[in-house]
């Protein structure tokens, strides 16, 4: 039987969350709202304005969660129950928030005229209300990155295909009209006799050097020897 109720409620969870919406105004008792209605006439449909103070709050975490919200009409006081998971309720707006110590403001039906002021309360009206804006682009924004980030990953494992480049293909077909450069002989034998000039060259220019050095050493033993001779 355990077992049996738990498979039920993940069931009955399941069905539930196909239907609620990703985030609601978070309303509370004592709260002057205005809440936007979907109102079918025959083929028209049109957008109706409820507003009045919230005098009961049921369920909040739940799919069946709702508000009583009563006004006065013409001196008669109306309520009028709204589901806020109910796609019927386009949106809800809080206009106002009072200090209250109580969940359920039923003697407020007892009471007119003065009797019905409620100290407010200072709030970010602005956060409070742009709170289902803010989830629907979050939500949007996970989603979109979550299919960002499979198709990059699929690309990765595809093979990449192997793509001719136009220019390449167009340098090959060049290369091959274009003509091939003669080319000169080269003479060894012409290089070989250069290269015994410069060295005979060199060798002519180095006997002067040598002779002269010998000569000036014969100079000086000739000058030494006509000393000597002077002396004795």
């Amino acid at each position: 039987m355990v077992k049996f109720s738990l498979v039920m409620h993940q069931l009955i969870q399941k069905v539930e969350n196909k239907y609620r919406k990703k985030q609601v105004v978070d309303v509370r008792s004592g709260d002057v709202v205005r809440v936007h209605q979907k109102i079918k006439e025959g083929s028209k449909e049109r957008v109706q304005v409820f507003e009045g103070i919230v005098i009961r709050t049921d369920r909040k975490k739940s799919l069946t969660s709702r508000i009583t919200v009563r006004r006065m009409a013409s001196g008669v006081g109306v309520e009028k129950s709204f589901m806020l998971h109910s796609p019927l309720v386009v949106q809800v707006e809080v206009v106002k928030r009072s200090k209250v110590r109580r969940k359920y403001l039923t003697y407020m039906r007892e009471r007119s005229g003065k009797g019905t002021r409620l100290a407010g309360v200072e709030f970010d009206k602005e956060a409070v209300n742009a709170l289902d804006d803010m989830m629907d682009k979050e939500v949007g924004t996970a989603e979109e990155a979550r299919t960002t980030d499979v198709t990059k990953k699929e690309k990765k494992d595809e093979p990449a295909e192997e793509v001719p480049d136009e220019k390449s293909a167009g340098d090959k077909v060049d290369s091959k009209d274009e003509p091939k450069p003669e080319e000169k002989p080269t003479d060894t034998g012409a290089a070989d006799k250069s290269e015994d000039k410069k060295s005979e060259d060199e060798a002519k220019t180095d006997e002067p050097k040598e002779e002269k050095k010998e000569l000036t050493k014969k100079e000086k033993a000739e000058a030494f020897r006509k000393a000597q001779e002077e002396k004795k």
